[in-house]
């Protein structure tokens, strides 16, 4: 049996880059522990809590379509559909089953028992 580490996922809307082009498709890595920790020492994150998810999910999310590097900016203009997708599947890969993501439509929400794993 082998572990796998990283995982395509399709974006129910997608992400318009700045000259209108829509990137759905994409990948994320497993996260580590570092990947979790480093942004409690973010400023952004002080003033925010909530800023560590934007944090974790441009570290873990290692493709995005075409758009090249995934930075905060880049999450910061998902749309809120897209954010809680991506918040839904991190959790899923990192503290479910990744399996049921074989099942799945391509960019379909989570049923709501597996979106609240972990």
């Amino acid at each position: 049996m082998s572990l796998s580490t990283e995982y395509p996922f399709t974006l129910p809307k997608g992400y318009v880059d700045e000259e209108g082009v829509i990137h759905r498709e994409g990948v994320m890595r497993l996260a580590t522990a570092r990947d979790e920790i480093e942004p409690l020492r973010d400023p952004r994150v002080k003033d925010n809590e909530a800023y560590a998810t934007v944090i974790v999910l441009a570290k873990v999310v290692t493709e995005l379509g075409t758009s090249g590097r995934v930075t905060t900016r880049t999450i910061e203009r998902l749309f809120a559909s897209d954010y809680r997708y991506l918040q839904d599947f991190y959790r899923v890969i990192n503290f479910g089953d990744p399996s049921i993501l074989e099942g799945m439509e391509p960019g379909s929400p989570f049923p709501q028992e597996v979106a609240e794993v972990g």
